[in-house]
């Protein structure tokens, strides 16, 4: 569970796993020139790279290639996890 945390903590992991949840299935090329265009994020290929490492180690993103091309894609189940180990309390009673 803290390898979903730690890859949670950074805003430009965030912005990467919105933009896989908009839509999946994205090349790096693809994800960089996203980042760019709708976050103002300019980091480089390398360093999205880098942060989809650690998204992936925690479990939130898989690879899937194809030819010359991978495609990442998002993967839920980490934090659906940690909302199982946390489950939400029942509502207050209401007093009459």
């Amino acid at each position: 569970m803290g390898d979903v945390f730690k890859a949670l903590a950074d805003p430009t992991r965030r912005a990467i796993l919105d933009e896989l949840t908009d839509r999946d299935g994205q090349t790096l090329f693809e994800l960089v020139t996203r980042l760019v265009g709708r976050h103002g994020l300019t980091s480089s290929r390398q360093a999205v790279s880098q942060h989809v490492d650690v998204l992936g180690a925690a479990g939130l993103v898989t690879r899937r290639r194809e030819g010359r091309y991978t495609f990442h894609h998002l993967d839920t189940r980490p934090l659906r996890a940690l909302l199982d180990r946390w489950p939400q309390p029942p509502p207050p009673q209401e007093q009459t």
